[in-house]
């Protein structure tokens, strides 16, 4: 801990005030208005997000109980370790005063991915494309959804399956390699997605606090039943924010 403190004060962050460096989850999560819960067991080669499963309840539980406890109570909290959707459900489970849908589980890596690809195929840059959707679990079963994404070409915008015009693409390739990216980040690097996840963690909280303007996200949040999903299960769907 005292390296990553180093760290960031030696990347000069104009807006970083202090950085209190604790494994106590009670002095670290005290009053706080934002949490990211990335601290769990890392997926290692070969591994599947549900076979951290038992070693990561320990954690959340400890976490959610010290949210519960100490935090405000209108904290916004994304978990980032995985398998993301079960330990924000089991975070939120040990969390009872505080409000289940403030209990996000991380999917805009997987948006990030799925955007990112569509922009390659499409030959624009990334920003041009929007209103890919993630569906489901953090997880290889995800559905990366890109029937309603739009993307801005000379200054006008078009439905990304008709400006691609290639069905098998875009059922096929697409889907795959969103679905196993993490996996292939892992057989390359040996590790976990590192720097592309950080980023989509603040994509992530950046939009939940100032809002998501004219097009929507993937969140994965506590299911009210919408869409014909289960309730009361932490699942990915299209969100919009406003007012944080």
């Amino acid at each position: 801990l005292e390296g990553v403190v180093m760290e960031l004060a030696d990347c000069a962050l104009p807006l970083l005030a202090g950085v209190l460096p604790t494994a106590n989850p009670e002095e670290a999560f005290k009053d706080v208005a934002a949490a990211f819960l990335v601290g769990a067991m890392p997926r290692k080669e070969g591994m599947e997000r549900k076979d951290l499963l038992a070693a990561n309840v320990r954690i959340f539980k400890e976490q959610g109980q010290a949210l519960d406890k100490v935090a405000r109570k209108d904290v916004k909290v994304l978990v980032v370790g995985n398998p993301a959707n079960t330990n924000a459900l089991i975070c939120s489970k040990y969390a009872p005063s505080i409000p289940k849908e403030n209990f996000t589980a991380m999917t805009r890596l997987d948006q990030n991915r799925a955007q990112s690809q569509l922009a390659a195929k499409l030959g624009v840059p990334v920003k041009d494309v929007k209103n890919v959707i993630i569906w489901g679990n953090h997880s290889s079963t995800q559905f990366p959804d890109p029937s309603n994404a739009v993307v801005t070409v000379g200054g006008v915008q078009k439905p990304v399956p008709s400006a691609i015009n290639d069905e098998e693409y875009l059922k096929g390739a697409f889907v795959t390699t969103v679905q196993k990216r993490g996996a292939a980040v892992i057989a390359a690097r040996k590790m976990s997605s590192a720097l592309s996840a950080a980023k989509a963690a603040s994509d992530h909280m950046r939009d939940w606090f100032l809002g998501t303007g004219d097009r929507w996200v993937s969140m994965g949040v506590v299911s009210d039943g919408s869409y014909g999903t289960p309730a009361d299960v932490v699942f990915s769907f299209p969100v919009t924010t406003s007012n944080g």
